[in-house]
This record gives C-alpha cells, structure tokens and sequence, in this order.
C-alpha cells in the first residue's frame, strides 16, 4: 500500500506527464486513502504549479500545458462527482483576464488563465487586444475580485495605467486587486501605475492571487 506522500508524489507526476489516462488513474488510486480537496491541492496543484514552472524553464511547451490542465480538470471533476452535494472545492476568487488595447500577444496570457484556472480560480479569459472599457464591464458582469493585464509592448504598457484610472472612476478601485504583467513590465512600474501586484511568470501570477486573494 503506498504512502500519503508517494501517493501526492504519484498525483503530481501524473499531471506533469500531461496524459488524462494516467491523472485519472492516480486520482482513483489516491481517493482510497484521501480526501478530494488534499488530492486536488496537494496532489494535482502541485503538478500543475510544476507544469509552469517546467513551461517557463523551456522544457515543456504550450500543446503540454494545455494538456496538463485539461488532464487535471478531468481528474477534478472525476473527484467533484462522488462529493456530497455542497462540498464541491469552492473557487477561490474571480479574475478577469486579459491582453490590453493595441497587442495582440496571446500565449502568455493564455498559460497565467490556464494556470490560475487550475489553481481553483474562475477565470474569464476576455483575449487580446482588449479595450480599457471591456476589462471593466466584464469585471462589473462577473464580480471579479482581480483583474490580470498582460502588455507584451512598451507602446501598450500605458493600457495597463488606463485600466486601474478607470477603476478609480467608476469607484471600484478598493474592492478590485490588479495584477499587471507582460516583457515590458516590471515591479517598479506596477509600484508606479499603482497596481497590486506584478507577476513575471504563470507560477508567480497564481502564488500573487492567493496572497492578495484569500
């Protein structure tokens, strides 16, 4: 009989081989001895916090991370339909996630969703190349908690400052968190424009929305 920890062990390995088959099987296998929140946070997070980390060192690449997560969410919902009625894993938070006005870069936009869905949060992934106005209807719509702005270009930085203005207009600025990042972006210029918090990778954008978020 495995242990807890090679059973944790064998759930992460599971997801980082990206292989559906092979997370649910670790899943059923770990749910003898488990309960489904540890499973899913100690078990398929933690592969999934790996997967980013593995995307970002260049060792894996997006078709993976895709995969990873949509192996992992099959392994979730495999766990949430044998849980009683009301003890679905609660989300974490809201977040509206998009690329500002003027840029069209998409993939790293698309892993921090993918990575923040994993984690527990519901995400809204509104694209690329999205108006100020956009990122604050949709956050009035969902009640999000946080807004993500990725600009992968100096000349569209400005759309990230634009966005947290008009938070402040529409006098939602305190109830909303803003995370910025993106190449061009930095901890100083987040500091500046006053944003909550700036993310480098994927695997930082999820560790900074549980810090400010829960």
């Amino acid at each position: 009989m495995a242990t807890k920890e090679e059973l944790i062990q064998e759930l992460s390995d599971a997801v980082t081989s990206c292989k559906k088959d092979t997370v649910l099987a670790a899943v059923k296998k770990a749910k003898e001895v488990m309960e489904p929140a540890e499973i899913i946070d100690k078990g398929l997070s933690a592969g999934m916090n790996q997967v980013g980390i593995l995307f970002e060192r260049g060792k894996l690449f997006l078709p993976h991370v895709m995969m990873a997560a949509d192996a992992m969410t099959a392994g979730v919902k495999l766990l949430e339909a044998e849980m009683p009625a009301g003890t679905q894993t609660k989300k974490l938070g809201v977040i509206v996630n998009g690329t500002v006005e003027g840029d069209v870069h998409d993939i790293g936009k698309s892993i921090v969703s993918t990575m923040l869905q994993s984690a527990g949060f519901e995400v809204y992934d509104i694209g690329r190349d999205v108006p100020v106005r956009n990122f604050i209807e949709k956050a009035k719509e969902v009640n999000a908690d946080m807004i993500g702005l990725s600009a992968l270009m100096t000349t569209t930085l400005q759309g990230q400052r634009d966005v947290i203005e008009l938070l402040k207009e529409e006098g939602l600025r305190d109830r909303i968190k803003v995370m910025v990042g993106g190449a061009p972006a930095t901890q100083a210029w987040a500091d500046k424009i006053g944003a909550d918090c700036y993310a480098e990778n994927a695997s930082e954008a999820v560790a900074k929305a549980k810090e400010l978020l829960l």
